[in-house]
Parts: structure tokens; sequence; C-alpha cells
């Protein structure tokens, strides 16, 4: 069984008008939330990084939900279970590294438990005030859609990380940026609704939720896309920039008059349902996502 398989078994068990987004709107409280888990050796190995890096990136993954979602980034929960040799240093090493990260959101606790492995569970909560909240249901025909930055660079780093190499793009994997000012131009001035996500499981996954969310085809120029000339010498690039994930950019969709500083224009939203690339559009068999539950060979 695939993960949006269990995610939609989920959905049509509990029930539930909050399961669909990057962040569930809890408008009478007037905040966002979500959650993240990171297992050793699925999401992360200790062999590629440390425990600060490793605090970093955890905190950085779940505020960058927030950032998708349009709210302000104000808190996080960490729940955190270790192999019982775990030293104190690793201990201090990490929550140095949520702290590096959290830049002004706070830490309001958590809890510690023994485990075989390092498991890492972190809820954060975004503050709505001001901001209008995104969905990825809200994507309109005649929208473009835009995006704040590179794709593909957080993959090439995989790649260099295991072919024992240390560059940019290992820096970009192990030490990711949440966007959190492109989402505040976007949440704090729109008018109208719209729709965003982060691109964390590749830039086809984050076009293909909100293509079956909105119902809508989302049509895309690969050369609109941006990315680092340098991930050129791999073979495989075009497929590091549609599908490679872990890059944390955010995609937008929004009514075509609407300005963004910095964004990349990268297609266009028009009636139908699915993602279409320079004109080609992508059947079920063509996608390359990654499964959490699929079977190591």
């Amino acid at each position: 069984m695939k993960e949006k398989e269990f995610i939609k078994l989920i959905q049509n068990t509990v029930k539930s008008e909050y399961i669909g987004d990057d962040c569930a709107y809890l408008k009478d409280l007037g905040i966002v939330i979500t959650q993240d888990n990171l297992v050793e050796d699925v999401h992360f190995s200790m062999k590629f990084t440390d425990a600060r890096k490793l605090g970093y990136k955890s905190a950085m993954v779940n505020i960058s939900d927030i950032a998708a979602s349009g709210a302000e980034p104000a808190y996080l929960s960490v729940g955190l279970s270790l192999p019982k040799n775990t030293d104190e240093n690793f201990i201090k090493d990490f929550y140095q590294g949520i702290t590096d990260a959290a830049q002004g959101v706070k830490i309001t606790g958590g809890d510690i438990t023994g485990s075989d492995k390092i498991f890492i569970s972190i809820t954060a909560i975004g503050k709505t005030g001001g901001r209008k909240i995104s969905s990825r249901k809200n994507a309109e025909p005649g929208y473009k859609i835009i995006v704040s930055g590179n794709h593909g660079s957080s993959a090439a780093g995989l790649k260099e990380l295991y072919l024992g190499k240390k560059d940019k793009f290992t820096k970009i994997h192990l030490m990711p940026e949440a966007k959190i000012e492109f989402s505040k131009k976007i949440a704090a001035n729109i008018k109208t609704d719209y729709a965003m996500t982060d691109t964390s499981d590749g830039l086809i996954d984050a076009l293909m939720q909100i293509a079956n969310a909105s119902g809508v085809l989302m049509s895309v120029n690969f050369d609109k896309i941006p990315y680092d000339k340098d991930i050129e010498k791999f073979k495989d690039f075009k497929d590091l920039i549609l599908y490679g994930g872990e890059d944390y950019e955010l995609l937008a969709c929004v009514p075509d008059d609407f300005y963004v500083e910095g964004a990349f224009e990268i297609g266009k939203v028009k009636s139908g349902c699915g993602v279409e690339i320079d004109g080609k559009i992508l059947k079920e068999s063509d996608t390359k996502f990654f499964n959490h539950f699929e079977e190591k060979k």
C-alpha cells in the first residue's frame, strides 16, 4: 500500500475536514498546526549528518509546512526517541540545532523516550492573524503557477553524500531553509483565495497535490523552472528537478495580476485535471514519487 493510499484511508475513516493540506487550519483558534515524523534510515542517516544538523533540519521542515499555509511560525513541540547508548552531547547539539533553525519560534516542550533507532516527531503551530491562509483546493483556471526558488538541489546533495562528497548541494540537503519571507509576501497581501504548498516531496508531487485537490490542470514549462545549472552534470538532472524531494521551496497558484517579488512563474492553471509538462500530460505510470512504505530492493 502506498503512503497516499494510507492518507486517503485515514480521511475516509475519520471524515475530518482538516486533512489534506500542509497544515490544519483551526480557524476558531486562529492557528494552523502540523506534525512531521523523521525516522532514522528512512528520512536521514547518521552517516551523513550530525546531531546539530539533524536538529536544525527537523525543525526547519516543520517550519516550512507552516510557511506553506501562509501562517507565521510561532511554536514547536519536540518528541524524541533515542537508543539507550545516546550521550548528553547528542541531546545538547540536537536542541542547539533546533534553536538555530527556530529564530524566534518558541520551543514549548515535548517528550523523550527510548527506542532502537532515532525517531523525531515535531508539532509546529503558526499564527494566522493578518494572513490569508492557503489551501490546495483554491487553484483556479487562469491563475499563474509560481515557485520561490531552485529545484533539484537537495536531491543532488543526497547523490553527492552517497558519493562521499561535500559541496553546496550537500549543505542544501542537510540544512534546508524554509521560505518564510516568500510566504509572508503572499499571505499578508493577497485578497483572494489561493493555493500553496511546499515541494518537500518533489515539484511534481506538489503540482499533483494541488491539481487533484482543486480539480485543475497544472500546466508547466520545464525551461521556466529555476535550478542550479551545476546539477546538469548528473545524467538524470531533469528527474532531480521534477521529482527530487526536500528542496522545501514553495509553490503557489495566485491570480495572474498578483505580483510576488522574487517569484518564478513556471506555468498556468488550466481547466482539466492533472499535471502537464511542456504540453505532455503525465500519467500515473510516469510519476516517480517517494513512497515511505515501498519495499527496499
